[in-house]
């Protein structure tokens, strides 16, 4: 699932663009709203969503992924 952005937080600095190693922001900007433009490439790693100044971007998990996540000290 591709990183979502909340454009009333986005500061358009481009720092998801210049931090995703799997150029999902192609075609980004400095000054304009990030573009998702290869939500198929992204694996989650999170980056952007760390890095964002704004807190603007969340990642959705797609369910298979969120199927092999353990609470830590889950019993299950």
């Amino acid at each position: 699932m591709p990183p979502v952005i909340d454009q009333n937080k986005c500061t358009r600095c481009a720092t998801c663009f210049d931090v995703c190693a799997e150029d999902v922001y192609f075609g980004t900007e400095e000054g304009q709203l990030p573009v998702v433009s290869y939500p198929e490439f992204c694996f989650h790693c999170n980056c952007c969503v760390e890095e964002c100044p704004a807190d603007a971007i969340t990642l959705r998990i797609p369910l298979p992924e969120m199927l092999l996540f353990k609470e830590e000290g889950s019993d299950q």
